[in-house]
């Protein structure tokens, strides 16, 4: 006679399973590969069905040599979204490194975190059009030698100069990273989340790119109507002035 054995430990293993599959939609989502999930997940359930439920031993070794292929398949395929999992995860751990940090660090910091603010108030004022990353634990090397190298301290005034329209490094992104302006006129990835409101423009796209793929903050000043974005852990949304402090002091910490 079948006894059904049911214990703890099989609560957590199949809240782990779904927190693993949650995850991996949220990922596949913001990519927009949302409907290649379901996808997947249809062809996972129609397999066990047909390898241990019906045991139909033929259609279960096609389906078991596909898995078998498809597991190395999937590894190519995502292979962008999987570095942005692990990346993310990563980024959870570091942050605890704050806990090393110094007092005199966090007074430059806020230092500089009131520079940006004070050159995104007036661009949003002026309805300048900007885009600023700072970068947190993820090595932006391969965005930041797209652009210009600047290496300069972090200045209100700089920045704006940086963003003033029909200026040579007005076009692309301007990276903060260990305190400096480290470089301007920057390429950054696309965006392909399919949810992302319409009337978002392609820095809205390109901060939002970068934030599902590294720990970076991103802001955005939109040209259109002067409101400020911030994108960070691969979700995007506009802030208040007043707000920005509290939105950029953790991730210019680690700038």
């Amino acid at each position: 006679m079948f006894v059904f054995d049911f214990g703890f430990k099989d609560v957590i293993d199949i809240l782990l399973v779904a927190a693993i599959l949650y995850e991996t939609y949220r990922l596949l989502r913001r990519s927009g590969a949302a409907n290649l999930f379901w996808g997947i997940l249809a062809f996972i359930v129609v397999w066990f069905l047909v390898s241990f439920v019906f045991q139909l031993d033929l259609t279960g070794a096609l389906f078991d040599r596909i898995i078998s292929v498809g597991a190395i398949a999937l590894i190519v395929i995502f292979q962008e979204e999987i570095r942005s999992f692990f990346n993310r995860i990563g980024a959870r751990f570091s942050s605890f490194r704050f806990l090393r940090r110094s007092a005199e660090d966090d007074t430059v910091s806020r230092q500089q975190v009131l520079e940006i603010i004070n050159a995104c108030r007036h661009m949003a004022n002026t309805k300048t059009g900007a885009l600023i990353v700072i970068a947190g634990e993820s090595d932006l090397k391969e965005y930041s030698d797209t652009g210009e190298r600047l290496n300069a301290a972090v200045s209100a005034r700089l920045i704006e100069n940086i963003f003033f329209k029909n200026t040579p490094l007005h076009d692309g992104a301007l990276i903060i990273r260990n305190g400096k302006l480290e470089a301007a006129a920057c390429i950054l990835p696309v965006s392909h989340n399919q949810t992302i409101p319409l009337h978002y423009g392609l820095r809205h796209r390109s901060a939002l790119g970068l934030a599902e793929k590294t720990d970076a903050t991103c802001i955005v000043v939109s040209e259109e109507t002067g409101h400020i974005s911030v994108a960070r852990g691969g979700e995007i949304r506009e802030v208040k002035e007043d707000d920005l402090f509290l939105v950029l002091h953790a991730s210019a910490a680690t700038a």
